[in-house]
């Protein structure tokens, strides 16, 4: 899982394994409001580090009086009248949550999306246009205000991902059926995927079929480059950059570093593995290469100047996934419910030990990282008197900030 990346794998099965690589209530004023005012600025101006300090206090007010102002419900108890597929008309849990403008669209297990209105608070429509359609994942194009639906459908034995662009204008009036399809000339069965890459504006497509990677642009969808080459084993995205990763020889994995803009090679070499090891990861961000292989150490290799620093694997064990926080030149790590942050020295920089993530097999849909990447926003475990909670810590810190 990388910052600003989600991927979508075909499969033969409607909603099974998912690879996505996703109001403050006015204050009263008056004379306490003023003292209250006056003694956060105090406390910035007085204290050994203000900035943090600041902030912190900053996070934990904008957070204060947050209440529950709305309650949205996906499920419609006379059945939404086109669906002819079961599950569809059945009550389950949500999975996606993407907001765009004034709409909330919320995405349920089952394949059923609808559009809410924040101004209304009222149903606007379902986005499922097809009496058949299993949604599995979305994504907002802030590139052209438009949001991208990747559906199967059972006419096709659930086997292709669908993929279709709607203006939210077009959502907003209640037509979502007129968008338009995208990546037609793509044959994205498993194991195919789509992945939309909102740092660098591009999406990457695979055709397995035809062992082709495509790269298409988020503004207007044209396809810049392609790359075919069945020796490519993973393809992974960092700002500006792809790292290629091919199949594993004896005693070391090939590898090419290309320009996301063009597919221009901009570096290639060998990274040195241990002989009947398997290979945990190979990350990219930025010049630093992360790899790790099963019970050995990890491996962070600077592609510049080819300078390696080890961690070892007692400290440093193979996580279920990863955030890039890329303002901050950091990456999170999941494992077993917990989160850890790391720099590129190789160094803990803090773990939240009150931070218990409800979901064992985090991915992004559970986890929401601030703009300004100081904050992190999960679905965690709380006290035994209250086994749900939503949390928030501060990255840096691991400051517990609040819980719902």
């Amino acid at each position: 899982m990388e910052g600003g990346g989600r991927r979508i794998s075909a499969s033969p099965r409607p909603c099974s394994g998912r690879r996505v690589v996703a109001k403050k209530r006015p204050r009263v004023g008056g004379v306490d409001g003023f003292v209250n005012s006056v003694k956060k600025l105090q406390r910035r101006e007085i204290s050994s580090k203000r900035d943090r300090a600041f902030t912190m206090s900053d996070a934990q007010e904008r957070f204060r009086n947050i209440r529950l102002q709305e309650e949205y419900d996906t499920h419609d108890p006379k059945g939404h009248c086109s669906m002819v597929l079961p599950f569809l008309r059945k009550r389950s849990k949500i999975i996606e949550i993407v907001a765009a403008r004034d709409i909330v669209f919320a995405l349920a297990q089952s394949g059923v999306c609808a559009a809410f209105s924040r101004e209304t608070n009222q149903r606007i429509c379902f986005l499922n246009v097809s009496p058949d359609e299993v949604i599995r994942s979305l994504f907002y194009n802030k590139n052209n205000d438009s949001l991208i639906t990747v559906s199967v459908y059972a006419s096709d034995n659930f086997s292709s991902l669908k993929c279709r662009s709607t203006r939210i204008e077009y959502i907003r009036r209640g037509k979502p059926d007129a968008g338009f399809a995208l990546f037609e000339s793509e044959s994205l069965k498993w194991p195919g995927f789509v992945e939309f890459d909102d740092v660098n504006g591009k999406v990457l497509t695979y055709s397995a079929q035809d062992s082709i990677y495509k790269v298409f642009d988020l503004k207007n969808y044209t396809m810049l480059y392609s790359i075919s080459d069945k020796h490519v084993q993973e393809i992974k995205i960092s700002p500006g950059i792809m790292l290629l990763i091919f199949t594993k020889a004896s005693g070391h994995v090939p590898l090419k570093i290309l320009s996301i803009e063009d597919g221009t090679v901009l570096k290639s070499f060998n990274h040195l593995l241990h002989r009947n090891k398997k290979v945990d990861f190979i990350e990219q961000f930025n010049e630093k290469l992360l790899v790790k292989q099963e019970n050995e150490n990890l491996q962070i290799l600077d592609v510049r100047n080819f300078d390696l620093t080890e961690v070892s694997r007692t400290e440093f064990m193979t996580p279920s996934a990863f955030i890039f926080l890329y303002e901050n030149q950091l990456f999170l790590t999941f494992r077993n419910r917990t989160v850890a942050v790391w720099n590129f020295r190789g160094e803990l920089v803090t773990s939240f030990e009150d931070h218990l993530l409800w979901h064992p097999d985090c991915n992004t849909n559970n986890i929401y990282i601030t703009s300004d990447q100081d904050l992190i926003i999960s679905y965690c475990k709380a006290d035994s008197d209250d086994p749900l909670s939503e949390g928030s810590g501060n990255i840096l810190t691991s400051s517990f900030l609040f819980a719902i």
